[in-house]
């Protein structure tokens, strides 16, 4: 049995794994694991009942909502994080989503799609210019601060919430920082979430959320799907209005089951085209990130398992 055992999602370890682990990685724990490589499975007391070696869990993944943290810690296994490794990618997922919606390019395609005898006077009325447009990130780790940073770069007004981050970060970022979510919810155009999924998070997109929101702003979720109570709460809000678009990485559930905002959007009505965009949670991966996650996890696995201090220890 494996020292070191990947427990799910990769059905065997990746050269780069081997190179750094060797003959202690394999998939499937045992009896003999002393450290976790964790993608999905949910860890915790049942999981690890017959684990009696194990000392360390180490997410492949930034997001640890599936490791029963307190629980672990209490019989002395350190839990970790790998929260390096796609700021860059889902950064630039975000920044996608938000330039979309700030110029309106896939709305236009779908309205472009049904015209034959009008063509540029079919304008959106509420495009506004990047500078006079607010983007308010939920989250100001390094993620949110990549957004943050990128949307200063290509023009946009920028403001932040972050009761956990540290003092200072707003001069550090040049965003304007809001010490409310209600502050943030009433001034931002388009809202991008960049939070960990948590006992405060969990559900933290409701009907009450959307309606402190600005009439007409949109919303960018490449965080967590569990952060958004129901998806049934966007499709009264975009149908009215009052979403003017909802452009998804992440969802409640993956895949999703029925829901009247999934049927919607798989049956694409005039109304909806354009304006909801759902991602497979992909906004992590590209040919690099993917290497860095694994050269990521397998390194910090490996320190677990010397004993030495690990990095990123939730």
């Amino acid at each position: 049995m494996a020292k070191i055992a990947i427990t799910d999602y990769f059905d065997s370890p990746s050269a780069e794994e081997l190179e750094i682990l060797g003959e202690l990685v394999g998939t499937g724990p045992g009896p003999d694991t002393e450290v976790l490589l964790v993608w999905h499975d949910k860890i915790d007391a049942e999981y690890v009942k017959d684990l009696s070696k194990l000392r360390g869990v180490q997410r492949y993944g930034v997001g640890f909502d599936n490791l029963d943290v307190n629980y672990l810690k209490s019989k002395g296994i350190t839990c970790c994080n790998n929260p390096d490794y796609g700021v860059d990618e889902v950064s630039d997922t975000a920044i996608t989503f938000i330039m979309a919606i700030s110029r309106g390019v896939l709305r236009y395609d779908s309205i472009a799609r049904k015209l034959t005898d009008t063509w540029q006077e079919n304008i959106l009325p509420h495009i506004k210019r990047a500078n006079q447009t607010k983007v308010g990130v939920i989250g100001a780790g390094r993620i949110g601060t990549s957004v943050l940073l990128k949307c200063q770069y290509l023009g946009f007004q920028t403001m932040f919430f972050d009761p956990f981050k540290e003092s200072g970060h707003e001069k550090v970022v040049r965003a304007k920082r809001v010490h409310s979510l209600s502050e943030l919810l009433v001034e931002a155009d388009i809202v991008s979430i960049h939070c960990p999924l948590s006992p405060e998070t969990l559900g933290m997109v409701n009907q009450d959320f959307i309606s402190a929101m600005k009439d007409g702003a949109a919303l960018v979720n490449t965080a967590r799907g569990g952060i958004l109570s129901d998806l049934s709460v966007l499709h009264d809000s975009l149908k009215s209005g009052k979403l003017s678009f909802a452009y998804l990485d992440v969802i409640p559930q993956e895949p999703p089951g029925d829901n009247i905002l999934i049927q919607a959007w798989r049956d694409q009505p005039d109304w909806l085209q354009g304006r909801l965009i759902i991602n497979p949670h992909t906004s992590y991966f590209s040919q690099s990130s993917i290497l860095d996650l694994r050269r990521g996890a397998a390194s910090n696995a490996l320190r677990l398992f010397n004993g030495e201090k690990p990095m990123n220890i939730l």
